[in-house]
């Protein structure tokens, strides 16, 4: 039996040299990351959603695990979670076959666990590595603090932005210059100890005065600590919370209906540190997980917060979401209240069964009485609130269930996902989600086609497959219906979401994607003051070429087409074509990537998106509307490990209109062109 599994790793090694040069000539879960990002982006904006997703958090985690990789001999569940293209199914094989065989004498042994095909080696041999490991010590905080002192990692990052046009606003509204200014200093340890500071001020933001005279409007502080022994977690300062499937609590971003379904597999993320310049989506306090033995971990947390909002008579009336504070009008509601909040989890896991309960209550220091009319009617006010969550999972076979049902201080919400691989590179995926039209959770954000989990049922089938060795298909149907009034939407309403989307990869550094995406839904007629409701129907077309040379040269084509219509009303018709470059000079440690687009719409509805490579931890998706063009250079040099320098030039110019936006944003004339400036430092 010994001689038969070296001999099968053998093979595999040798197997291995015909995947080397696949993997070598780029980053495929960079691109596939990059795709997930770009569909979040662009399926997920709705209309009355006032968040702008920042994934700056998502991107950092994930970038960092490209320095620190996961030994996969010594790897856990929770690690191995983290990487979005894994399936439950393939996490569990992959431990299995580490505890069966022991441990992998090479990362290319991968292709002998189960169900984890060659594009899944692909896009997980950037964070992964194998070496054999002897007896670990024990945990000893002496010896761990010695070797952060020793070790430790330091970073600075700074970031500025200067536009080259006016807005409206810096005439006579906004208190502070247009250039966005932040900075961030991190610390990091291995993958236990992270701490860190964060700076930043917005454009039209006055540094260093007014309000912010002590300089930045927004600061933060974060301090981490993981695998301490029992300790599981540990933060202090700005933290995020994910459990369950997000129906309690959940800050993370990497959740939604999108072209990949291995992304659909949300993970109980627990405690994680808050280092973006997100001014909203974040806990401050102090937080932990415990884990009493090898099969039960206990997580509390306080988070004590300022808030932005606006008060009338005592009374608080709306929250300020967005973090802006140009103005004196938006200073106004800087830190009017504060929230306090509490809760915790308890998790038992063990062979296939997971179960997990989480609680949170939280506490306004004056009422919150908003104005509860129209598609509001039904969320809650008072001074304090509470959800409590069961969350399960059960993987057995080729299956995977996983959910949860919450309830709150009125209403209740109940999601459940069930995944199939009835045999290699096939995934099918079920989801039912119920969100009663009264739920009403402050922190949730879990699947769904509306921006809350609230008023929203439905049901979602996705198939993702790969029948033939250069093709990969994914089909999902996604019928959803809202029970009360939404935004627009004068009464309860109705609709459907239909994706299809072929991948043909002729050869290693050649691929072709075609999506086609048909979406139904209702709102109300405009002017129509809610009388009259009409289906929408909406055609996305897409087709995307991707071509790379090593690792010198890389190019992407994309033509974009939409198609908008009320029912028995006119179409609007929109469409792109864009063409990006990338050109990497390995010698002299300087990277370049050139896009250039072209749009043309009839309206906002049928609007496009361009999505463009940006500044470390950033992800920039436009939208487009009218006639005109946009095009952006990006130079990255690093001339060595300690120092990297990013400058990103872009300008859009309209050739349909003589002003730019309206109110304070609005600039006169039809250019629109900024840079953006980046310096890390790491030492």
């Amino acid at each position: 039996m010994m001689k038969t599994t070296q001999l099968i790793r053998l093979i595999s090694i040798i197997n291995s040299l015909f995947i080397i040069p696949a993997c070598s000539a780029q980053n495929p879960a960079e691109s596939l990351l990059e795709d997930i990002l770009e569909d979040l982006s662009v399926n997920n904006d709705i209309d009355n959603s006032v968040n702008t997703l920042n994934l700056e958090n998502e991107l950092e985690e994930l970038s960092s695990r490209l320095k620190e990789p996961v030994n996969l001999n010594i790897a856990t569940r929770e690690q191995l979670e983290q990487f979005p293209f894994l399936s439950d199914i393939q996490i569990e094989h992959l431990l299995a076959y580490i505890y069966i065989h022991g441990q992998m004498k090479t990362i290319y042994e991968l292709q002998l666990v189960e169900d984890i095909d060659r594009q899944t080696i692909q896009y997980l041999l950037p964070f992964v590595y194998v070496e054999a490991i002897n007896n670990e010590p024990a945990f000893q905080w002496k010896t761990m603090l010695k070797s952060a002192a020793k070790y430790g990692k330091h970073e600075v990052l700074t970031r500025m932005d200067i536009p080259f046009y006016k807005r409206k606003g810096y005439e006579h509204t906004y208190l502070g210059p247009s250039v966005y200014n932040s900075v961030k200093y991190g610390f990091r340890y291995s993958d236990r100890l992270y701490a860190g500071v964060v700076g930043e001020k917005d454009a039209g933001e006055p540094f260093g005065a007014l309000h912010n005279r002590y300089g930045y409007d927004y600061c933060s502080f974060y301090l981490l600590l993981k695998n301490c022994g029992r300790l599981k977690t540990l933060a202090v300062g700005n933290y995020r919370l994910s459990f369950g499937q997000g129906l309690v609590v959940s800050t993370d971003y990497l959740m939604g209906k999108t072209i990949y379904a291995s992304s659909f597999n949300n993970r109980s993320g627990g405690i994680k540190k808050h280092s973006s310049t997100d001014e909203y989506n974040y806990f401050r306090g102090v937080a932990a997980t415990v884990s009493v033995d090898n099969h039960w971990d206990v997580s509390a947390f306080y988070s004590h917060r300022k808030k932005d909002g606006v008060l009338t008579d005592g009374e608080i009336t709306s929250i300020y979401r967005t973090g802006l504070h140009r103005s004196r009008k938006e200073a106004d509601k800087r830190n009017l209240f504060t929230l306090q909040s509490a809760g915790g989890n308890i998790t038992y896991q063990q062979n296939h069964i997971k179960l997990g309960i989480t609680g949170i209550y939280y506490v306004f220091n004056r009422p919150y009485e908003p104005e509860l009319t129209g598609y509001s009617k039904y969320n809650l006010h008072g001074n304090n609130f509470y959800n409590l969550g069961v969350d399960y999972a059960y993987r057995w076979h080729r299956f995977s269930f996983q959910g949860e049902t919450a309830m709150g201080k009125q209403g209740w919400a109940s999601l459940n996902r069930l995944q199939y691989s009835p045999v290699q590179n096939t995934r099918l995926m079920l989801i039912h989600r119920f969100y009663s039209y009264n739920y009403w959770a402050m922190f949730a954000h879990s699947f769904g086609e509306g921006s809350t989990t609230q008023n929203e049922q439905g049901y979602y089938l996705g198939l993702e497959t790969s029948p033939f060795a250069r093709w990969r298909f994914f089909a999902s149907f996604d019928l959803f219906f809202f029970p009360w009034k939404k935004y627009r939407v004068n009464k309860a309403s109705r609709g459907a979401d239909v994706l299809l989307q072929s991948t043909f990869t002729p050869q290693n550094n050649i691929s072709m994607d075609l999506k086609y995406r048909y979406k139904r839904k209702e709102r109300d007629w405009t002017g129509s003051k809610g009388a009259l409701t009409l289906p929408v129907f909406h055609h996305q077309l897409r087709y995307r070429l991707n071509y790379s040379l090593k690792e010198v040269f890389s190019s992407r084509t994309t033509l974009d087409y939409n198609h908008f219509h009320f029912q028995d009303r006119a179409a609007n018709i929109g469409y792109q074509v864009t063409q990006m470059i990338s050109s990497q000079l390995p010698w002299a440690r300087l990277f370049a990537d050139v896009q250039g687009s072209y749009f043309y719409t009839d309206s906002y509805d049928s609007r496009v998106y361009a999505s463009e490579k940006g500044l470390l931890y950033t992800f920039y998706t436009p939208s487009f509307q009218g006639c005109g063009f946009r095009y952006s250079i990006r130079l990255r040099y690093e001339p060595n490990k300690h120092w990297l320098f990013i400058t990103k030039f872009g300008e859009t110019v309209y050739l349909d209109r003589n002003e730019i936006g309206s109110g304070n944003d609005l600039i006169r004339g039809n250019k629109k062109a900024d840079v953006q400036m980046q310096l890390r430092i790491k030492f």
